[in-house]
């Protein structure tokens, strides 16, 4: 490999998160030719079946855990597994990464049931963000998908989402290979919730 590659190779091992290729390319001194070549290597060489994987999105690298030893991994090091996303926290977060922004009112009219619990989780677990108010009476908040969203279901960029049935099929589909058969229960809409602090603000319709 060249030395710009392993030069790479060394920052994104060390910096462990997300770093943006146009902060590399001035840091390093690197023509756009030059850089796209050294990410190819890399991309050749953690790939496939090596068990670290290299990830491009939004303009980011990162290097990742290969997700087909997910299983191992857990095994070894027993880390502590977050929670298996509901159909419905897959449907809603579907919604949002095709109307985003978009607020919460917006999707509960899309499903017709409320989303407030599905939403909470999905910003707890990163895969959702607050990105403003919405200008309309209450300013209601608007949610928009993460790079979080992006690196867990391999998407490079959110112009390249499939149609949204085929969405929501990958979605399940990678879902269900990266978690265990565990099954989180969605709370009944008769029982009364505290709405979120994320939510605060928002008229948080109560469902009879």
């Amino acid at each position: 490999m060249s030395l710009l590659t392993n030069q790479l190779e060394a920052i994104l091992f060390v910096s462990g998160n997300p770093v943006e290729e146009k902060f590399l390319k001035e840091k390093l001194g690197a023509s756009d030719k030059e850089f796209n070549e050294a990410v190819s290597e890399l991309l050749a060489t953690y790939s496939g079946e090596s068990g670290i994987h290299l990830l491009r999105f939004n303009k980011k690298l990162q290097f990742a855990t290969n997700p087909a030893y997910v299983k191992e991994i857990e095994a070894v090091l027993n880390p502590i597994k977050e929670k298996e996303l509901t159909n419905a926290m897959l449907e809603t977060l579907a919604i949002i990464a095709y109307k985003q922004p978009v607020t919460r009112i917006e999707v509960e009219e899309i499903r017709s049931v409320d989303c407030t619990y599905s939403i909470q989780n999905l910003v707890r677990l990163g895969l959702v963000e607050v990105v403003g108010r919405k200008d309309a009476i209450g300013k209601p908040l608007l949610f928009a998908t993460t790079d979080e969203f992006l690196k867990r279901f391999s998407i490079s960029n959110i112009s390249d989402l499939p149609d949204y049935e085929s969405l929501l099929d990958r979605l399940q589909q990678i879902t269900a290979e990266q978690h265990s058969a565990d099954v989180v229960v969605e709370p009944m809409f008769d029982q009364v919730e505290e709405v979120p602090d994320f939510l605060a603000g928002e008229d948080v319709k109560k469902v009879e």
